[in-house]
């Protein structure tokens, strides 16, 4: 059964009642929001002191510095994707309010996506093992950098976050399934609350072996820009929401994944995974009123527009194609999305509408997330 944002809502729903965006349009949830709705392209070309490897524009956060933003105790080791989820977290549980962290730490979960971890950790803390004079002469402090839940354990421990803490890998997906799997704590009662969303950084090391898999290989892909950023939610109840005076931004109505073999089953993944999504949300096709599909270009893009096409037919929601703005951002991809879903609604923009999130994956998985966005 569809929910309604409404006073009358289903207590036990489940809601996005605070989110915030690291991106390249800024800091904030306001500064991703006004870009969007702006359409303004983020993605710039590289300066001096920025190594865009193989790329001549890139989706950078502009002047985000880690010791800048956080402060310079706890920093000095702390790599830039840690840094991106530490610095949205906080400006999520800022804003968001009362019971939260302060008060409830053990009720308050996080559910943090990231494609590798911090990739530029990874091969410096590599190469330093094979250049130094001993394989052992490597800095210790730099060694939690390169674990896959770097950024979900560090952001936990800094905000107090107690609640269950996963870390989640799912290619271009990873956003969807991140919200998926907090869905599935909260009904299950693990906690109360979770954060959830993706986090990806921009570095030289990761452009280089992002343009060396899409290039070559039998399924080659476009090789456009690359961004980066972090895009978090507070996922919970309608009912514990309202108890603590916050609005419900947007409401979750139903998702489904769909594994497909090879590239020529990506439209059908599609197609079923929306289709199911509809169903399982009660949502019929003329009800949705904003499409934010993955937009990957290439055979998987032209893919998924087709299953898009296929369904909606002379039903032509409007879309926002989010990686034309900020380059294509990874494991955070699909969380971007999201938020670009929510921006929408809050602006009033298909306020109270369906907006349908879908993404594919040239890993072979396609998703699509319903949502029932802004105040009816």
């Amino acid at each position: 059964m569809s929910v309604s944002l409404a006073t009358g809502a289903d207590p036990d729903s489940l809601v996005v009642s605070g989110w915030s965006v690291a991106s390249p349009y800024g800091l904030g949830a306001q500064a991703f929001a006004e870009g969007v709705r702006g359409l303004r392209d983020a993605v710039r070309a590289g300066d001096e002191e920025a190594d865009l490897g193989p790329y001549e524009r890139a989706g950078r956060i502009p002047d985000f510095d880690v010791r800048a933003v956080l402060g310079r105790k706890g920093t000095r080791a702390m790599d830039r994707a840690t840094g991106l989820a530490v610095a949205t977290a906080g400006m999520l549980l800022e804003q968001a309010g009362a019971g939260l962290a302060e008060e409830v730490p053990e009720a308050v979960g996080m559910v943090l996506g990231t494609g590798h971890g911090s990739v530029q950790s990874i091969m410096d803390f590599t190469r330093d093992s094979l250049t130094g004079e001993k394989p052992f002469h490597v800095d210790p402090a730099l060694f939690p950098n390169t674990v896959m839940n770097r950024a979900a354990g560090q952001s936990a421990i800094w905000h107090t976050l107690r609640g269950p803490n996963t870390t989640v890998s799912g290619g271009a997906l990873t956003g969807l399934l991140a919200l998926s799997y907090a869905a599935r704590l909260l009904r299950r009662r693990h906690c109360e609350a979770v954060l959830c969303g993706a986090v990806e950084e921009f570095s030289r090391e990761r452009a280089w072996l992002e343009y060396r898999a899409r290039s070559g290989g039998p399924h080659r892909q476009p090789v456009g820009p690359l961004g980066e950023g972090c895009a978090l939610f507070l996922l919970e109840s309608a009912g514990r929401a309202r108890a603590y005076g916050r609005s419900a931004l947007a409401s979750l109505l139903g998702s489904r994944f769909i594994a497909f073999p090879d590239p020529e089953g990506a439209d059908e993944a599609v197609a079923r995974a929306v289709r199911e999504a509809l169903k399982e949300a009660d949502v019929r096709v003329e009800d949705v009123g904003l499409l934010v599909p993955s937009d990957g270009g290439g055979v998987l893009g032209a893919r998924e527009d087709a299953a898009l096409a296929g369904i909606f037919g002379e039903h032509r929601p409007p879309r926002l194609r989010l990686r034309r703005l900020v380059g294509d951002l990874g494991a955070a991809s699909a969380s971007l999305q999201l938020a670009g879903a929510v921006a929408a609604g809050g602006a009033g923009a298909g306020a109270g509408s369906v907006a349908l999130v879908t993404s594919v994956d040239a890993d072979g998985q396609a998703g699509a997330v319903v949502l029932r966005v802004g105040a009816p």
